[in-house]
């Protein structure tokens, strides 16, 4: 059972609001920590750790002086360093600087050499990347592999008789040999199979061949439900089996998929079978932009469900060298779409409402986490890699704008004066404001 998905507040506006902090708190957390102990082994030394901002709620000092604290506003979090004059550890407090003197300003940001400056900065987003591997490598060991041959584990919940059973591995399904779940000729396997309700299965069961009769292998059911989606908002589930469109009997994913595509966005009609109960709803498909291997992007008419198979297929513990270059695998796709995503946007070749702003974060962790741990989980990981991308672009008050002052010390062999520093800062900030007030605009403006 999951625990998440049986807490009664997660749905609501409360339970949107303590996802989003949660999620935020632990990417913040890892973000800033990565600054602390990267500045500590360069021998920067920490006066403050805060999560959040405003007035302090918890604090305490350890051995090395450095004060941990919780403050009320949990929506980020700094480091300050010694002698720095600000959160943002741009300047020096000259009060502080004055006091130490000289012998002791290799411990401050400000008198540290170059390479221990940029290895500070630098790790916050390093560490935000090094979260989301992890998190996808353990959701990785979690799940499993697929087992060659395809064998089912669990039977999914259907409308109709099953006669599949745990145990059975598939080897043909009308007449096609089933291939590797895991080769990428899968999905070309799926589409050659007769498009009927009931199709002939070859199983391997105790040792012999069985010859039965079962529905098609992907029904139109639901496995996951995207975020903000029109089928999300409609309250569709998880587990959901769609049977008809418009008052059309309908059985596979694929018919369920042409109807959304060339209604050209009109409501569609469904009958939903969820657990033993027939429902009906109504919604409209919307116009998705969809990222393209080329690192193009495509415009489609979604509903935003992810179609199951009848079962759930068996897997076995992966490799941990598997594992790791997955997650490694995933968050570079990360990394690779949001390049992509934000080129397209700047150029007009996407609609801007693709780029979310708080609210529209916010609601996607209220909706991940409702959907159960991992999915929540992995909703951290994807977040946590954009937030180490984002603190990477060269504008001035982020990690990337420091790395560039730094370049620029590197090349002239000395740092941009206090002067145009100020001028940067403010120009980066106001960068910055403005573009959380366009994304705040469109989560309220866009579909």
């Amino acid at each position: 059972m999951d625990i998440i998905s049986q807490i009664p507040i997660f749905g609501g506006a409360l339970s949107t609001l303590l996802a989003f902090v949660a999620a935020l708190s632990v990417i913040v957390a890892v973000h800033e920590y990565g600054h602390y102990i990267v500045g500590r082994w360069s021998g920067i030394k920490a006066e403050v750790f805060s999560l959040g901002f405003g007035p302090v709620l918890f604090s305490r000092v350890d051995k090395r002086g450095t004060r941990w604290q919780l403050a009320l506003l949990p929506f980020g979090g700094y480091v300050k360093f010694l002698g720095d004059a600000n959160a943002a550890s741009v300047g020096g407090d000259d009060a502080v600087l004055n006091e130490i003197g000289a012998d002791q300003s290799r411990s401050t940001m400000l008198g540290a050499p170059l390479w221990a400056r940029t290895a500070t900065v630098a790790a916050g987003p390093v560490f935000n990347f090094i979260l989301s591997i992890t998190v996808f490598t353990l959701i990785g060991f979690s799940n499993g592999m697929v087992k060659d041959p395809l064998t089912v584990g669990d039977l999914h919940p259907m409308p109709e008789v099953v006669a599949l059973q745990p145990g059975d591995e598939l080897v043909s399904i009308a007449g096609l040999d089933v291939p590797s779940y895991n080769d990428a000729t899968f999905a070309d396997f799926l589409d050659a199979l007769p498009l009927q309700r009931q199709l002939d299965y070859v199983v391997r069961r105790d040792g012999g061949l069985v010859e039965i009769s079962a529905p098609y292998p992907m029904p139109a059911a639901i496995r996951q439900l995207a975020p903000r989606s029109a089928a999300y908002e409609i309250d569709l589930k998880v587990g959901d089996v769609i049977t008809s469109v418009d008052g059309e009997p309908v059985f596979a994913f694929s018919q369920l998929k042409d109807a959304v595509e060339t209604g050209d966005g009109k409501a569609l009609a469904l009958t939903v079978w969820r657990a033993g109960e027939t429902l009906d709803f109504t919604l409209s498909p919307r116009r998705v932009d969809e990222p393209q291997l080329d690192g193009s992007f495509q415009t489609n008419w979604r509903i935003g469900i992810v179609g199951a198979t009848l079962m759930e297929p068996a897997t076995e513990l992966p490799g941990i060298g598997d594992a790791v270059l997955n997650g490694i695998s995933l968050t570079w796709d990360i990394v690779r779409s949001s390049l992509s995503g934000l080129y397209h946007i700047i150029t007009g070749a996407i609609s801007t409402c693709n780029m979310s702003g708080p609210l529209g974060i916010a609601e996607v962790s209220g909706a991940m986490a409702s959907q159960g741990a991992q999915s929540f989980v992995y909703f951290i990981g994807v977040l946590s890699a954009a937030v180490g991308l984002l603190n990477l672009f060269p504008i001035p008050i982020l990690d990337g704008g420091h790395l560039a002052f730094y370049g620029y010390e590197a090349i002239s062999g000395r740092p941009p004066s206090e002067r145009a520093l100020n001028i940067m800062m403010r120009a980066g900030l106001a960068l910055i404001l403005g573009l959380m007030l366009f994304a705040l605009t469109n989560d309220i403006f866009c579909p």
